[in-house]
């Protein structure tokens, strides 16, 4: 029996071993966060799964070491426009300890030029991981730390410290019943570009977080706030207040506005925490380690 070409090149296709990881907006920011001194290639397709060539790549002998790839299907409409992608398919490429150094690939699609492009950074010989005493168990030497590069990151037991109560500054925090969409981040990101540009020169600082109530169950008592989504303005030093929207009041571009006037201008009634001691943090499992399959 003749072989067909086509059958054949898809069957060896499917045993090309694949280390890229499948990205979702809910794993990204974890993803580009760990291993922060590997540069991070993202290729976004139309495609439900990763081509031969991008498997091949993230299995190269230097690359696996040294860079991490990320696939994104068009379908993730929050993904594409967050990095502004007009056309399928597109790499980007995301260097330095926040992702911050953005470039984008536009070479010919091929392995040889990709590769070649991708080597300009990697750092050859650097893997992530390193094994126990016993050489039996491999641990990730960074640990993922997501809210760091996000513009609205949310507040949990784990980032507490990193984005409100260490540091200076005065900590807005927005109080949904469930997940943040996309809208509701685009809205806190005005305010908080908003208000940063007001208060420029003037030393007063504002850090934007939220919080899921339905998850942080004893803030929910703490703030007691009557309607959904809400706001609080915490003041975490010293002595630990906070200043809330008027009762009935839903957190809006509008209260928003009503309530950091009256904290700026003197006029903000803050509420005391009981006993100076914050409720206690929800204690959230970790996410699976290892890479889904897909």
């Amino acid at each position: 029996m003749p072989l067909e070409a086509k059958p054949l090149s898809s069957q060896l296709a499917r045993m090309v071993p694949d280390l890229s990881t499948k990205l979702t907006t809910e794993t990204v920011d974890a993803w580009l966060t760990t291993d922060s001194s590997k540069p991070k290639l993202i290729l976004f397709s139309n495609k439900k799964s990763p081509p031969t060539m991008w498997k091949a790549l993230s299995t190269d002998t230097v690359f696996k070491r040294s860079v991490k790839f990320g696939f994104v299907t068009e379908e993730d409409k929050d993904l594409v426009q967050r990095f502004k992608v007009t056309k399928f398919p597109t790499i980007i490429m995301l260097r330095g300890e926040k992702g911050t150094q953005q470039e984008k690939y536009t070479g010919a699609l091929n392995y040889r030029e990709i590769a070649a492009w991708a080597n300009l950074h990697s750092e050859s010989g650097m893997g992530d991981q390193v094994h126990s005493a016993a050489g039996k168990q491999e641990e990730s030497i960074e640990e993922a730390k997501p809210w760091l590069i996000q513009e609205v990151p949310e507040l949990t037991k784990a980032s507490q410290g990193d984005i409100c109560f260490k540091g200076t500054g005065l900590c807005v925090i927005y109080l949904k019943d469930g997940q943040l969409s996309q809208e509701e981040t685009d809205m806190l990101t005005q305010q908080s570009k908003k208000f940063t540009s007001q208060l420029s020169g003037r030393g007063t600082t504002f850090k934007w977080m939220w919080m899921d109530l339905s998850i942080e169950t004893a803030f929910k008592d703490l703030f007691n706030a009557q309607a959904l989504p809400s706001a609080v303005v915490f003041n975490p030093h010293k002595r630990l207040r906070f200043a809330s929207l008027e009762e009935g009041e839903k957190a809006t571009p509008e209260t928003f506005a009503k309530i950091m006037d009256k904290v700026l201008g003197g006029d903000a009634r803050f509420k005391v925490v009981p006993g100076q001691k914050l409720p206690a943090f929800a204690d959230r499992k970790p996410a699976a380690k290892g890479k889904k399959e897909l």
